[in-house]
């Protein structure tokens, strides 16, 4: 059942912190809505922006200033808790890899390695924490600001709503949470399950020898009683 957990943990893993990377370095966060008038897709990411023509498909993409330029707050934010949370979901796939069973790292220490995957769901956990709120936090501001034009019946010619790349990262954290709850809750319970035949056979021999040995050299020593009990059954 340990086995089952710690695959199923890195099944999910390895997609979330493939979503997370994918969904920070993609142009789709905003995408123009279908009721307005452009001929044109537009995809605004966190580094830069493309148009796609509607009728030959051919795509432009402009990139945004430097870095250290002036940029909204959101865009700001949302990119510092992506990248946070790429570089969390990378290292707790990479250690969650180490602590596979069937990954030969420390394969005498089932103990540590079970350590290392909680180590690892820990990081998974943490690291859904930045995606889902960089994330979330995109998406509404997204919708309050297109609300907002709508309810003040303001046209600017062009609308947005949330697009795939920010989908991406929510899934990717919801994976995260997932597979960190996973190695962290479920693995837990089942950490003593299977743990002896996590033992090398030499260790195991050796132990039970010693019980045995150790077992035969205890005698319990005899009261007075006994003894005159033995002599009478002898005579």
């Amino acid at each position: 059942m340990r086995d089952l957990l710690q695959y199923v943990a890195c099944f999910f893993a390895f997609f979330s912190a493939g979503f997370l990377i994918v969904a920070t370095w993609t142009d789709c966060w905003m995408v123009n809505a279908d009721d307005s008038l452009e001929v044109s897709t537009k995809c605004r990411g966190l580094w830069w922006e493309c148009v796609t023509n509607a009728f030959d498909g051919i795509r432009t993409c402009d990139e945004y200033d430097s870095i250290f330029a002036e940029h909204p707050l959101k865009l700001v934010v949302t990119r510092a808790l992506m990248i946070t949370a790429d570089i969390l979901a990378a290292f707790g796939f990479i250690t969650l890899l180490l602590g596979l069973d069937c990954v030969k790292f420390l394969p005498e220490e089932p103990y540590i390695k079970i350590r290392i995957c909680f180590v690892a769901g820990t990081t998974l956990l943490i690291a859904g924490a930045p995606g889902i709120i960089g994330s979330v936090w995109y998406a509404v501001d997204v919708y309050v600001e297109r609300s907002s034009l709508i309810l003040h019946n303001i046209f600017l010619g062009i609308q947005y709503k949330f697009g795939w790349s920010c989908w991406l990262g929510m899934a990717g954290s919801l994976g995260c949470f997932l597979a960190g709850a996973v190695l962290t809750c479920c693995l837990y319970v089942f950490k003593d399950v299977g743990s002896e035949r996590n033992y090398p056979y030499s260790m195991r021999k050796a132990y039970s020898t010693a019980g045995v040995s150790m077992a035969r050299s205890y005698v319990a020593p005899r009261t007075e009683t006994a003894k005159m009990y033995a002599v009478d059954t002898r005579v």
